[in-house]
């Protein structure tokens, strides 16, 4: 996450990543300085790379809101969308996804970033619009938003 983009948390999300920081950074007070050689440097560097991933998603953290229920697909928001039935067995499929910043949580439900090839290609779309993105094997496939609502509303809808 080089750039800011908000981070739209619960406030137990975001206190789970505080303590996750907490006990990342202990764990790097306390550990001995690795040697050239021992597999503790990429230990350490995966470590340090969490740590700057959990401090980048906390600074530009919205804590205990949510997007504007617009109905836009935006960071923050819960998506469903339909994919088009192209022979590649989707078939017309629906799934409900977060589009958000991986890393943080969401519980049960799959999270998309807005960076990824479906976060990219559906972000600003409302409901009924249909969007295309590449697939990893260079294919193309095309998705129709469904709906879009912000995560605490689909989090309240669920309880």
């Amino acid at each position: 996450m080089n750039d800011a983009q908000t981070v739209w948390l619960s406030q137990q999300a975001y206190q789970n990543l505080q303590q996750e920081l907490a006990t990342l950074r202990e764990l790097n007070a306390v550990a001995p300085q690795p040697d050239a050689d021992d597999n503790s440097v990429l230990v350490r560097q995966a470590r340090h790379a969490r740590i700057q991933q959990i401090h980048d998603m906390l600074t530009n953290a919205v804590i205990g809101e949510d997007p504007p229920d617009d109905g836009i697909a935006e960071a923050g928001m819960v998506v469903t969308v339909r994919y088009d039935d192209n022979g590649n067995g989707h078939d017309g499929d629906t799934e409900t996804f977060l589009l958000g910043v991986r890393g943080a949580e969401h519980g049960d439900l799959e999270v998309y970033s807005v960076k990824s090839p479906l976060g990219a290609a559906i972000l600003g779309a409302r409901p009924g619009e249909r969007r295309t993105y590449t697939l990893p094997n260079g294919g193309a496939l095309g998705v129709t938003i469904l709906k879009c609502v912000p995560y605490g509303l689909h989090q309240a809808a669920l309880t």
